[in-house]
């Protein structure tokens, strides 16, 4: 700045900016004015400058004035002016012209095009510092060079392996490299070196990040925190610069832990098409050249995290950059179990029974039972009480599922039936076979994602392997509530939507990709991609054989649905007096649904 002002004061020494605070009046005129002024002996001092005439004299009050005008080509005016009168002492007008001095060519040059660059340099630079100080270390904006990673002192990072719960197979194999930051000798002494990398793979919520985290509270060493799109830059060769800057600082913070979220933002497949994406690629070949290039008995180890692992870079997979990959798969019954006791911990509870809720909450990651875990205590609070108990943490399962209840939703009486006997379709069926998970709950109070009503099945245990029966017996009670609608009122409604859907879906898994259809054997029809991101099936057969799919999966859904007509027809009685006491609770539980069903017959 202080040069900035150096600049400032020259301007004004050169006259730039002096006529700004010129603090002398001067009255605009015509050269008219100027003449008779002349003529009547008012005039004392005439100053001709840059095609300007300024002239004092006597206005109408007798007080001196100053006026300017415009030069005109006037021959006469310079002896017009020696014989006019003045008031001055001498009776005789001064009066003078000024010669406007040019300058040299190098200093117009400096005016001209010099100083406002280094005014506009001046003024640049003084806004990025500005920028850079608010943005903090992770303030980048303005500097070509710098990784932006954030950098966690060993101090800074409290997560340790006691806060990651559901994961034991990823703990263990992380384990040895915390050990190896802890003590490298012992390592080194058999001649073995730290694993360069380790790839986190999993769907969205399994903890990927928190257990990089963990990694680095656990070793107590510095952690470099960075998502792959931050390389992504617009200009070309900014992110080999940044993957540069941040294995510079990693080798000077060493033992350290470099964590790159979301890295197929970066380690995409390298297109071998013409037109590729040249800043992307570039990126990607100077993050391989550095994890050749440092030496791992350093203590500088990359995690790495994705969603996609079948999209990233052979090259970026091969041993000697990601030695080790380690899956992080969605949580079993005794994960869940574990998840939910980590989380309860951190909120007042009392009498909460974590095996009910861990069934029901199959396939749910840990970031999802964090969120029930969360929703429960809302619910509490809401409610006026100060602790969590199991029934705060089944209704937050259920609307994390299905949504909230709404309230205002009034459905008429008719309809309020038809729900009835669609939910209660759906129980019996899948009461009535052997190979079906128990009914939990059923209710008819519409929820948000709506849902008019539902019917909730919670497997005793956590099943691995589904067997064609078990399926099959889904797609019969996924048909259990049309089948109803069709029995009882001989019509059908727009209710099934959903679960003709997952019915079809079923169906179809069973032939192109479980080879469980006599028509196609075991032969692979499907394949899916972004297994983890809710997968994209793709079939991989002719159009021919694409038709006669389409009619197998009609076949074995046709098959369920008329399986599960004929149990609700069989059951006709039951059928009645379950809907009947439905429409008078709306919402009945598993075992008082139970207790209806055994007045009929013994279910085994």
């Amino acid at each position: 700045m202080g040069i900035l002002w150096g600049i400032l004061i020259v301007l004004f020494l050169n006259g730039l900016i002096f006529p700004l605070f010129n603090p002398r009046r001067i009255t605009a005129t015509d050269y008219g004015t100027f003449i008779s002024y002349v003529d009547s002996g008012r005039v004392k001092e005439v100053m001709i400058k840059n095609g300007q005439i300024y002239f004092s004299a006597a206005d109408a009050d007798g007080k001196a004035a100053t006026y300017q005008t415009g030069e005109i080509d006037d021959p006469g005016l310079v002896g017009r002016l020696l014989a006019a009168e003045s008031p001055n002492e001498s009776g005789k007008i001064v009066f003078t012209r000024i010669v406007p001095q040019e300058n040299s060519p190098i200093l117009n040059f400096i005016l001209m095009w010099v100083l406002p660059g280094l005014i506009f340099y001046m003024l640049w630079r003084q806004a990025s510092r500005s920028i850079q100080a608010r943005m903090g270390s992770g303030g980048n904006f303005l500097s070509f060079g710098s990784s932006g990673a954030k950098i966690y002192a060993d101090s800074d990072v409290k997560t340790t392996f006691a806060d990651v719960a559901g994961q034991d197979e990823a703990k263990e194999a992380l384990t040895e490299i915390v050990d190896f930051l802890h003590s490298p000798s012992k390592y080194a002494e058999i001649g073995a070196s730290l694993p360069k990398g380790a790839l986190l793979v999993g769907p969205p919520g399994t903890g990927k990040t928190l257990i990089a985290r963990a990694v680095a509270g656990e070793a107590k060493v510095p952690f470099f925190a960075m998502s792959g799109s931050e390389f992504v830059q617009m200009f070309v060769g900014m992110g080999a610069a940044k993957v540069r800057d941040l294995f510079k600082q990693a080798g000077e913070k060493a033992p350290c832990i470099i964590f790159i979220d979301e890295i197929d933002a970066i380690g995409k497949r390298r297109d071998t098409a013409i037109g590729g994406n040249d800043e992307r690629e570039q990126t990607l070949n100077q993050l391989l050249t550095e994890m050749d290039g440092f030496d791992g008995r350093k203590g500088v180890v990359i995690l790495a995290a994705t969603n996609r692992p079948e999209s990233l870079d052979k090259a970026l997979l091969r041993p000697g950059r990601f030695d080790r990959r380690i899956q992080m798969e969605l949580p079993d019954l005794e994960g869940r179990k574990a998840i939910l006791k980590v989380h309860l911990a951190k909120v007042k509870h009392e009498s909460v029974d974590l095996s009910i809720v861990a069934q029901a909450t199959a396939g749910s990651s840990g970031a999802e039972l964090a969120n029930i875990v969360n929703e429960a205590a809302l619910r509490a609070v809401r409610q006026g009480r100060r602790k969590v108990t199991t029934a705060d943490l089944e209704e937050s399962v259920e609307t994390v599922m299905a949504g909230a209840q709404k309230k205002n939703k009034v459905l008429s009486g008719e309809e309020k039936r038809i729900v009835a006997y669609h939910e209660i379709g759906h129980a019996l069926v899948a009461a009535m076979q052997t190979a079906s998970a128990p009914v939990h709950k059923i209710t008819i109070i519409p929820r948000t994602s709506g849902a008019l009503g539902y019917t909730m099945q919670v497997d005793e245990g956590e099943q691995v392997l589904l067997s064609r029966e078990n399926l099959f017996n889904r797609i019969a009670t996924l048909t259990g509530g049309r089948s109803a609608e069709e029995l009882v009122f001989g019509s059908i409604t727009t209710g099934a939507s959903n679960d003709i859907e997952q019915a079809t879906k079923l169906a179809r898994a069973m032939v192109t990709r479980f080879g469980m259809s006599e028509k196609y054997d075991m032969m692979g029809l499907e394949t899916v991609n972004n297994a983890y991101l809710g997968g994209d099936n793709a079939l991989t057969c002719s159009s021919e054989t694409a038709a006669e799919i389409d009619n197998e999966v009609l076949r074995i859904v046709r098959e369920a649905h008329e399986k599960a007509r004929g149990i609700l027809s069989e059951h006709r009685a039951l059928l009645d007096e379950a809907a009947a006491f439905l429409l008078e609770r709306e919402t009945i539980t598993g075992e008082e649904f139970m207790r209806i069903v055994r007045k009929y017959e013994s279910v085994g």
